[in-house]
């Protein structure tokens, strides 16, 4: 079966649009030590496409990507209830000796 991807180039403002923001959570921490990495990716964006962002963005080599979209969820806050919005999550795999400085992209207000 041929691979069906869109194997254009992305120009750098639609990689800034794929990569949203670095998903810090203990489990996402966990995993550096792997030398994988989670994202909050824009959900219209395919795998290869957050390959080259990751690439054009960090400078690092990646070699495999996984992408889940995790549903919303049921929140009380004061009695009312809502909901989360649901987001796509990428979890990007580095290839040996690149990393990714995950502090840069932190910034306290």
């Amino acid at each position: 079966m041929k691979n069906t991807f869109n194997k254009k180039n992305i120009s750098e403002g639609r990689s800034l649009k794929i990569i949203k923001k670095p998903l810090m959570t203990e489990k996402s921490t966990n995993l550096n030590q792997f030398n994988q990495y989670c994202f909050v990716v824009s959900r219209d964006s395919n795998s290869h496409e957050i390959k080259q962002a990751v690439e054009k963005i960090f400078k690092v080599k990646v070699t495999k990507v996984n992408t889940t979209i995790l549903p919303s969820k049921l929140k009380t806050f004061k009695g009312q209830q809502g909901y989360k919005q649901s987001f796509k999550k990428a979890i990007i795999t580095l290839a040996e000796g690149n990393t990714i400085d995950s502090s840069l992209e932190i910034k306290w207000h």
